[in-house]
């Protein structure tokens, strides 16, 4: 393996801690710094295709909106594998993903555990995500 290779893996790694470390802050617009102006973000849920959206303004409206409810994010990275190709490459990693939010007076946890595939791309001298595919595979709330 290549020097390169590992400071790309390296680059890669950042980017997806990164996604949690400013979504867990509320940095909505520095999050979609991540992302190229023309990505696209799936949402499954249940194996159900549940959000589709294209575009980096659409996206950060749905974020601010979704932030909106929330009390609290917690974010714990995974595992993430990448295949790197030149200034492209695929990636796989998991997330536990723990969310706080006031209904009828009360704060609920959902905790979330998500399978994320992503496609990057090396544009401006820096890795970005080109397209995310979010697999919410389990979730489960309680009431604190």
């Amino acid at each position: 393996m290549t020097t390169e290779i590992l400071k790309s893996k390296e680059e890669l790694r950042n980017l997806i801690d990164n996604y949690a470390y400013l979504g867990d802050e509320w940095k909505i617009s520095e999050v979609m710094d991540l992302f190229i102006p023309d990505m696209t973000y799936k949402v499954y849920m249940g194996g159900n295709l549940v959000g589709n959206t294209s575009g980096r303004e659409n996206l950060e409206k749905e974020f601010n909106e979704h932030a909106s409810q929330v009390k609290t994010y917690f974010t714990l990275s995974g595992q993430h594998t990448v295949h790197i190709t030149g200034e492209t490459a695929i990636g796989i990693s998991y997330s536990q993903i723990k969310m706080v939010r006031e209904i009828e007076g009360k704060d609920v946890l959902t905790d979330y555990s998500v399978k994320y595939d992503d496609q990057y791309i090396f544009q401006s001298g820096k890795w970005l995500i080109k397209e995310r595919t979010a697999h919410f595979l389990v979730v489960e709330s309680r009431t604190l």
